[in-house]
Formats: C-alpha cells, sequence, structure tokens
C-alpha cells in the first residue's frame, strides 16, 4: 500500500495542502505547534474517519470554516484508489473513486495505517479505555463490520443506562429490561468474540517481534480481562447464556447504581512479562518496549488480514527511543512499509540508515 497523493483543505491549521511522494521514507520536519501531527493526523483521519486525538469532530475544521475536506490517491495491490473524506457540522461524506459511501464502515478499510505517537505508552500504562479504543480502531480497520456491531452495541447500552437511571422496578418495566438485554448481549457477543480473535493473532505476533527486541530474555503475553471470563472459543450459544445469566446477578446493583456493569464496555487488556503484569511491575523500559512490539505486531497483523502491509505513522518517536529499539523500528519498516515522521529535528534520527526519503519542512500549517 503507498500513499501517492493527499491533499488538504481547511483542516486544523492548514487551509490548502498538497503532497505528492514517491518516497518509502517521508521525514516531516519543523517546529512544534505548525502543524506536522496535523499532517500525519489527516493521514490517520482518512483511514479511519476518526482522530486518534479527539472525539470532538469540529476540531478538526479550520477555525471560521464549515467544513474541512481531505483526499487521497492511494496504490494497493489490486489497483489504484481515490478516497474523499468531508467533514462538517451535519457529520462525514465519504466517497470511494467518486462514489459515495452510505455507511462510513464502507469506506473504513481502504486505507490502512499504524500511527506510533508517544501517547501510546498509555495502552500499555493507561486507563482500560485507552486500550478498548486501541482495540476497536484496529480491529475496526481489518474487520468493518465490528464497527457496525460496536456503534450497535453503543446506542443499546445507552438507551439501557437511561433506563436504569430510572430506578423504577415495576413489572412492567422489568419487562423492558429483559428488551434491552438481549439486544445487548446480541451485539456484545460478538464483539467478545472478534476481540479474542484479534489479541489470539496480536499476541502471536507481539511474542515473537517482543523476544527479538530483547535478545529472547523476556517472554510478552496478552490477555483479555473479561467481564464475563469468556473462554477464547467458546461457543455462542454458551457465551449467550452466560452473558444473560451474569446481568440477571447484577440487575439489583445496577438499578442502585443507574450503570451496565457487565460487557465488552468495560473489559481490559493485560500484559504480562516473564509472567509479571507489565502495568504493574514492569519498568518504563519494559513498558516502553510493550508498546513498541504491540506497534510492530500490529503492521504483521494488518499484512496478514489484508494482504499488504499498512501505512506507518511515526509521531515524534524515534527521538524517545534509544539507538537499539530506533534501529529495530527503523530495521522493520525500511524493508516493507511507506512511513511518514515527524520531528523537531533531522538530528534525533539515524539518517544514515534509511534509503528512498524524502525529508519535508513545515511551518505555519504549510511546505517550505
Amino acid at each position: 500500500m503507498h500513499l501517492k497523493k493527499i491533499s488538504i483543505e481547511n483542516y486544523r491549521n492548514y487551509e490548502h495542502l498538497e503532497l505528492s511522494t514517491d518516497a518509502k521514507v517521508n521525514i516531516i520536519v519543523g517546529p512544534n505547534a505548525q502543524g506536522k501531527t496535523n499532517l500525519l493526523e489527516s493521514i490517520f483521519v482518512l483511514a479511519l474517519t476518526k482522530s486518534h486525538r479527539t472525539n470532538q469532530d469540529k476540531e478538526l475544521i479550520r477555525w471560521n470554516e464549515k467544513s474541512a475536506r481531505l483526499h487521497a490517491e492511494i496504490d494497493k495491490r489490486y489497483g489504484s484508489l481515490q478516497l474523499d473524506l468531508t467533514i462538517s457540522q451535519q457529520g462525514k461524506r465519504a466517497k470511494v473513486n467518486g462514489l459515495e459511501q452510505r455507511k462510513l464502515s464502507n469506506f473504513i478499510g481502504s486505507l490502512n495505517v499504524v500511527m506510533f505517537a508517544p501517547e501510546d505508552l498509555e495502552i500499555v500504562k493507561g486507563s482500560p479505555a485507552v486500550r478498548r479504543r486501541f482495540l476497536d480502531m484496529e480491529i475496526g480497520q481489518v474487520q468493518p463490520s465490528y464497527l457496525y456491531d460496536l456503534s450497535q452495541y453503543n446506542k443499546v447500552l445507552v438507551q439501557r443506562n437511561n433506563y436504569l437511571k430510572q430506578m423504577f422496578q415495576a413489572q412492567s418495566q422489568a419487562a423492558m429490561l429483559d428488551v434491552w438485554n438481549e439486544q445487548l448481549v446480541q451485539f456484545g457477543i460478538k464483539i467478545i468474540k472478534k476481540r479474542q480473535s484479534f489479541i489470539k493473532k496480536l499476541q502471536a505476533w507481539a511474542e515473537k517481534i517482543h523476544a527479538g527486541i530483547t535478545n529472547g530474555q523476556e517472554l510478552l503475553k496478552i490477555e483479555y480481562d473479561s467481564t464475563l471470563a469468556a473462554a477464547e472459543g467458546q461457543d455462542e450459544a454458551v457465551l449467550f447464556d452466560q452473558f444473560m445469566i451474569k446481568l440477571s446477578k447484577v440487575k439489583d446493583q445496577e438499578f442502585r447504581r443507574g450503570v451496565t456493569l457487565v460487557g465488552p464496555h468495560r473489559d481490559d487488556l493485560r500484559f504480562f512479562i516473564n509472567e509479571k503484569e507489565v502495568q504493574t511491575f514492569g519498568s518504563q523500559g519494559q513498558q516502553r518496549t510493550t508498546a513498541l512490539s504491540l506497534k510492530l505486531a500490529e503492521i504483521e497483523l494488518i499484512c496478514e488480514e489484508v494482504g499488504e502491509y499498512p501505512i506507518l505513522l511515526l509521531d515524534d518517536v524515534l527521538s524517545e527511543l534509544d539507538q537499539y529499539r530506533q534501529t529495530q523500528l527503523i530495521d522493520t519498516f525500511q524493508r516493507k512499509v511507506q512511513t511518514f515522521i515527524t520531528t523537531t529535528g533531522i538530528e534525533s534520527i539515524d539518517v544514515s540508515k534509511l534509503d528512498n526519503t524524502s525529508v519535508l519542512h513545515v511551518r505555519s500549517g504549510g511546505l517550505i
């Protein structure tokens, strides 16, 4: 997969920008707050229709403008694609080769990316919500149907929570809770099954990569921590019954607290190095290496799922890595992945190890 061209209009601090590149490695250099990260973010948004930095779409639109427009031309193994995404206060409109997509899930997956930014360390040491977001965004890239199931689940979850907040216990309302339960479970078990499958594949790649980075000294394990204690490969019918039973057991607590206490919206990921939990007992170096292993595993997993490598976006991270980890990362993307790198200074990157490289300078929302 190769990004040949990207055009940006009224996006963040960019009034207009066009960038064409044939280079395998593209280094974007400039002082802070000039638009380097915004440029990388625009590529990410074209892939997933949402930002990795904010949930507020209005923040993506240039000040005093009504909409932002993104356009990309990409080469894939089966041909070329033109992608268009318009973001406005009314929502998003997406086109593939000029044809409007009625569902954004039909657009997502046309372009695959892996973003590696300093805040990705939070995947390891941050809150469970950060790890769930990581799962949702990465699975959604390779299985767009997952995004539909997740959207439906979240809608039911909001309605069910609103109902619980009413704190009524009449017979008619008890019957209504059964309706919400069935819908919640129906979509919830689909999410759990797809997460389990994804984590199993991610584990296989991450374990191998982590062992390579640590010269075989560390064994990385990833565990899906589910409120259902659902076993991998469990039959959906059994999982459905298990979910319903768990909901019935916590019903009184849920009425008292006004929230849904069981389901994939409360699940988590746990990481272990040599059987010790990284979040709690890992050193900062181990936490950083775990995050790096996850990102490198993502690259391989996406290739395994879609048949070609994604585009790699490195937002000011090479300077954060020591020489050994930087070399590991460069050796990985140098061979097979088109990469966009941001940095405040070219001296932070060992350019001698890079081939087929383009250096771009950004200032005040433009190329110079």
